[in-house]
């Protein structure tokens, strides 16, 4: 019976653990007026009929703190990168030289600022709930082995150390999200 508990817990933290890298690789994607080349990830371009993530077609180099530059490793890939940044609608137009791409990003406005912080906020409230979620089902998974003669001074313990791992990486989102909003309304 301990060693299903031990698995329930470890099963817990192991999701609540992917909850807060997935709200990192979110937040990286939340522009914060620097040029980041984890901005253009998840942006994929149609190469030769295959959807193709834009790392894969070319080199993504930041040039100085407001220019990424994408140098496509083929020429012809200029025109298909160009109109998957469009689509992808990051807020930002890319600069076709007919040698590579650069994105210029835009000094943020207090207002676009402000959105960007909801934003991030809006992740870090899904991560919240994900590891509600996550916290949900472990405790009925402790309360199913109570049912099937478990003791109940074991469970408490068990839900305690359960809670605590909650606790421990809501903290942790928090902190993420006081980190990004410090870094985006940074003028």
């Amino acid at each position: 019976m301990s060693d299903e508990l031990n698995i329930i817990k470890d099963l817990a933290q192991e999701g609540m653990e992917k909850a807060i890298s997935h709200l990192e690789t979110e937040l990286v994607k939340v522009r914060a007026g620097k040029a980041n080349p984890n901005l253009v990830d998840g942006i994929v371009v149609d190469y030769y009929g295959t959807p193709t993530p834009i790392s894969q077609v070319g080199n993504i180099m930041v040039a100085d703190a407001r220019t990424l530059s994408i140098q496509p490793w083929e020429k012809n890939m200029l025109q298909p990168i160009e109109r998957a940044i469009i689509a992808a609608n990051i807020g930002i137009n890319p600069q076709n030289d007919g040698v590579m791409i650069r994105l210029f990003m835009p000094p943020l406005t207090e207002e676009r600022r402000k959105e960007l912080v909801k934003r991030a906020q809006g992740e870090g409230e899904h991560s919240k709930v994900a590891i509600r979620n996550i916290r949900r089902d472990a405790m009925e998974q402790v309360k199913k082995l109570q049912k099937n003669g478990l003791s109940e001074d074991v469970c408490k313990d068990a839900e305690k150390t359960i809670q605590d791992t909650t606790d421990r990486f809501i903290a942790l989102v928090d902190k993420h999200l006081a980190a990004k909003e410090k870094e985006i309304m940074t003028v």
